[in-house]
């Protein structure tokens, strides 16, 4: 079910939080406050119960002419059975002088003396006699308020406190006072518990919600922090990154979306910044390339063809001396052509591709260009291997950038076995669409920390290397749509790893 737009606010879902919040507190509060007044209701009903009860009992003590203690037995249809505990004493209080006629309370009944007299304790007695303070009804309780000046009254009279009542009564005998002493009530205990217990509810209503709000609020925060650390990897020059987060609908998912775009954006602007900066280099190379075969070409021709010169006209007639002419001469021609063939690596990286793209068989041209090393390869101890994977498609490319790719990938290899020997391998084999060529020696390796740079022109670890024969390689295969990839151990060999797109489904042999 799709929600509303609106509930994916991020402010929305707070504000009904709060609103939750406020309606489950008020609601508990509300049940609470209910059942709590209906148990104070009870209490009072209990309390009028328990007065009704003992102004009966006394009104009968007083008709009848028997104590209370005569009527009130426990199990004998007691008026007070069902309010024990509550009442806690009953007495009748004559007005003429606040003797006490009657009691519960058997330390304040009358008693018969030896002597025959009868003994009776009087209400203004406040060392024998103790009562609690005296609720004050106002004109019916000014006349036993004289018999006991020094009783304290309330007219507010606290919860759980104990408390007197005095309900005077007109008898035959003159007016008497029912004096009723309540005890503690079951609803008036003020301990730290009661009076925190109606607030139990709420407070864990206000945990689980405030539980709530800290998970809403954490998942609203943590793609921030997301965000700040991407900010941070901006800032560094990292673009391969996205920051979490953007699939959410809500103002962080959208920002996080934002983000991202920007990062992709930025990434692509850096590259075409790279690829800008790289065009730039090569069109200055280029030109310097062009000045440079120009003013030393010619001067390369003529000290090539004056070498030839010298070795076949002006040759001495010594054979011995003939002979090392020869061999000068040649050694001469040998770096001549050195030198031309860094200014055509120049040339050919610098200007822009201009390929006759036919269906090629990559077997053939792989053994041409193993065939110019192979000399070389036995001098130096190397042995070279091809292996060729069955039927293989062609491929379209060009054959002199093609034969120009494998030829500097070979002599790679060579190079890296220089003074030490070991075994050139070239495997050949097609898969998924696509031809494979695979170029390992057994070489010194190559660096870790250089892998990433050797595809870049003019990096080079050797000495006297011009950094342009793997970025010959990597420009040439990027022209054909392919790829290549290096596997290096130092101290181990090297393995390169070519893979272009076949022609369409013209096979060859290999």
């Amino acid at each position: 079910m799709r929600l509303p737009r609106l509930f994916y606010n991020f402010r929305t879902r707070l504000l009904l939080v709060m609103a939750l919040l406020l309606i489950a507190t008020l609601g508990v509060q509300y049940f609470f406050g209910r059942v709590r007044s209906r148990n104070r209701a009870a209490v009072v009903a209990g309390q009028e119960r328990a007065l009704t009860a003992s102004i009966a009992l006394a009104n009968e003590s007083i008709t009848s002419g028997k104590y209370m203690f005569e009527l009130d037995r426990p199990g004998d249809q007691s008026l007070l059975e069902r309010q024990r505990g509550r009442v806690i004493n009953v007495l009748v209080v004559r007005d003429r002088d606040g003797r006490i006629e009657d009691s519960l309370d058997p330390d304040y009944r009358p008693e018969t003396l030896e002597s025959g007299e009868a003994h009776y304790d009087f209400i203004s007695d406040t060392e024998n006699v103790q009562l609690p303070k005296l609720v004050d009804a106002g004109e019916a309780s000014e006349g036993f308020k004289r018999l006991r000046p020094s009783l304290p009254t309330t007219t507010q009279p606290v919860s759980g406190e104990p408390r007197t009542f005095a309900i005077p009564l007109q008898t035959e005998g003159g007016l008497v006072y029912v004096v009723i002493v309540l005890g503690t009530n079951p609803m008036g205990d003020t301990s730290f518990y009661e009076v925190m217990r109606p607030l139990l509810p709420t407070l864990v209503i206000l945990l689980i919600s405030t539980a709530f709000a800290a998970v809403l609020v954490w998942r609203f925060t943590r793609p921030l922090n997301e965000l700040s650390r991407g900010a941070q990897r901006v800032a560094a020059g990292d673009f391969s990154f996205r920051v979490p987060g953007g699939q959410r609908r809500d103002e962080v998912g959208r920002l996080a979306a934002t983000f991202n775009e920007m990062i992709a954006q930025l990434g692509r602007m850096r590259e075409l910044e790279s690829h800008l900066k790289q065009a730039e280099q090569s069109a200055v190379i280029g030109r310097l390339a062009s000045a440079i075969a120009h003013e030393i070409r010619n001067p390369l021709n003529y000290i090539n063809l004056t070498l030839d010169h010298l070795r076949t006209s002006l040759a001495p007639s010594d054979p011995q001396k003939r002979a090392l002419v020869e061999k000068l001469t040649l050694q001469l021609k040998a770096e001549v052509a050195r030198i031309n063939t860094r200014i055509s690596e120049f040339l050919k990286y610098t200007r822009p591709a201009n390929l006759d793209l036919k269906p090629l068989d990559l077997g053939e041209t792989l053994r041409d260009a193993l065939s110019m090393v192979e000399m070389q390869a036995a001098e130096s101890g190397v042995e070279t291997r091809f292996e060729d994977g069955g039927r293989v498609p062609a491929v379209l490319g060009d054959r002199a950038a093609l034969r120009s790719l494998f030829t500097n990938l070979i002599i790679n290899g060579m190079h890296s076995m220089e003074g030490r020997g070991g075994r050139l391998t070239i495997s050949l084999s097609a898969e998924d669409g696509r031809v494979r060529v695979r170029v390992s020696d057994t070489g010194v390796g190559i660096d870790a920390e250089h892998l990433p740079k050797i595809f870049e022109p003019y990096f080079s670890t050797k000495e006297t290397g011009t950094g342009l024969g793997l970025a010959i390689v990597k420009k040439a295969v990027d022209e054909h749509d392919g790829s290549v990839r290096v596997e290096s151990k130092p101290g181990e060999g090297t393995t390169f790893t070519v893979e272009l797109p076949t022609a369409g489904g013209n096979i060859s042999d290999g």
